[in-house]
């Protein structure tokens, strides 16, 4: 064989080799346990919503992909097969909310609208709601 083909087929296998080691990292990698993370921010969920919607760009580059923890009123419940939660926060806006997605939950009875909560999560992003996705229930105040 000549050369470069030699060479051709060595990087061929290489880029082979690094995308199926990548995929298992990947395949294999935790989701941070939210309940013991260290959070970036805390903020109320009214606080959280007005930022994005004074300016959504500097609010962006603050927050996503960041560990917050927010407070606020739980304004609905959702739960999804194999009971994935998702929580929506009321803020001031009638239009707008925080929305927590938290990953399968043993038991979602134990959350209902109006109580208080003090959550944590990783910020996704705004679309016409703040979305936190891996959420976690650090504190919960019944009324």
């Amino acid at each position: 064989m000549k050369t470069y083909v030699k060479v051709v087929l060595f990087f061929v296998f290489f880029i082979v080799v690094s995308a199926i080691l990548a995929a298992l990292y990947f395949y294999n990698l935790k989701h941070t346990d939210m309940s013991k993370a260290h959070p970036d921010f805390v903020i109320t969920a009214t606080a959280l919503l007005k930022e994005f919607e004074d300016n959504e760009t500097s609010a962006s580059a603050k927050y996503v992909n960041k560990i917050l923890e927010v407070d606020g009123i739980i304004g609905s419940i959702n739960t999804a097969k194999d009971n994935i939660l998702t929580i929506s926060l009321r803020t001031e806006s009638d239009l707008s909310s925080v929305i927590c997605t938290f990953p399968a939950v043993a038991d979602p009875s134990k959350f209902r609208a109006g109580d208080s909560i003090t959550l944590r999560g990783e910020c996704s992003g705004f679309l016409m709601d703040v979305l936190l996705n891996n959420c976690a229930a650090v504190n919960l105040k019944v009324k």
